[in-house]
């Protein structure tokens, strides 16, 4: 459908509106504003994930939704083909699709069958994950402060467990712990593949052979969705786009130290929505965890935030003290 040019000239005013009020706004703002949107898209998916869950297989959720995502970046992959399935890396692409499918069916697992809130605070601990992996696997320096970091957020993780006395997990909290280690991984091997190859080709390589990957387990368990539940698969493909989109603009835009805290508001959200779609208010070993997970996440970024600006003075010859 063409757009008549009073309705193109009207779009073309309102985006620059847009971009006039937002120029007006500090970078970290704008940042700010997108990684709190990004965080209320992402609760928004869990609960579509989690509403999808009452009645069909979550190897048939995820294929719809990675074929939805698929749908929506295909205008940027298929100009590109087969160019943009050439890597350098071929053993870490073909790992990191492992990994990342495995993420998204042990998270997504743990979401259809945890508390909304529960699941949520557990997918922190990967960020905890990062930092072990990135020392393994980069060979990154860690110093005393993120060590200690580090091994308070696996404390708060334990306490989110809240083993019986037998000594045994929920399964499923264990499930959701494995997902956050291996999306801890996936953004470990990221780091490798964005020096060899173009961003493109990891877009492509995630979008297409993840559902690929993902299709003889859906066929095994398919069952004809309804309406309402095709609505839904189709309706998260899309918010789990925007919601990366939005965390992309994020990052791009502000400073990582500066508004990486503010994903933690998925736990507000979380809590909201589990309480009123779902009738489920995490407990309070959930909370105590989330809480300890959050500090120590906290304090790695402040620390992170001083060491940066302590580079920055040594860069100007002013020298540090610490």
């Amino acid at each position: 459908m063409t757009q008549s040019p009073d309705e193109d000239t009207h779009s073309h005013s309102l985006s620059q509106r847009i971009e006039r009020l937002t120029e007006r706004l500090p970078s970290n703002t704008i940042g700010a504003l997108w990684i709190l949107l990004a965080a209320f898209l992402f609760t928004i998916m869990a609960t579509l994930i989690k509403l999808a869950g009452e009645g069909l297989s979550v190897f048939q959720i995820l294929v719809v939704r990675q074929a939805v995502m698929v749908a929506i970046v295909a205008p940027k992959i298929l100009p590109n083909l087969p160019g943009s399935l050439a890597t350098k890396r071929p053993g870490l692409q073909a790992a990191r699709i492992v990994f990342a499918s495995t993420a998204m069916l042990c998270g997504f697992t743990a979401l259809i069958e945890l508390p909304l809130a529960d699941a949520t605070a557990l997918n922190f601990s990967k960020t905890f994950f990062i930092t072990i992996f990135a020392i393994i696997f980069l060979g990154e320096t860690v110093g005393f402060h993120r060590w200690g970091a580090t091994i308070v957020g696996f404390l708060g993780v334990l306490i989110m467990l809240r083993p019986e006395g037998d000594g045994l997990v929920d399964p499923y909290a264990a499930l959701a712990i494995a997902g956050a280690a291996c999306a801890g991984m996936v953004m470990v091997i990221l780091r490798i593949l964005t020096r060899t190859d173009p961003p493109i080709t990891v877009l492509t390589y995630q979008a297409v052979f993840v559902g690929l990957l993902m299709a003889i387990p859906a066929y095994m368990t398919w069952q004809t969705p309804s309406m309402e539940q095709w609505a839904i698969m189709i309706v998260l493909g899309v918010v789990s786009w925007a919601a990366q989109m939005c965390n992309i603009k994020a990052f791009k835009a502000g400073e990582a130290t500066a508004i990486a805290s503010l994903d933690y508001t998925r736990l507000l959200y979380a809590t909201v929505f589990g309480a009123v779609i779902f009738g489920n208010w995490p407990s309070v070993e959930t909370l105590i965890g989330a809480a300890v997970i959050i500090a120590a996440s906290l304090y790695t970024v402040r620390r992170e935030a001083i060491k940066g600006r302590a580079l920055a003075r040594n860069a100007d010859g002013r020298g540090y003290n610490n």
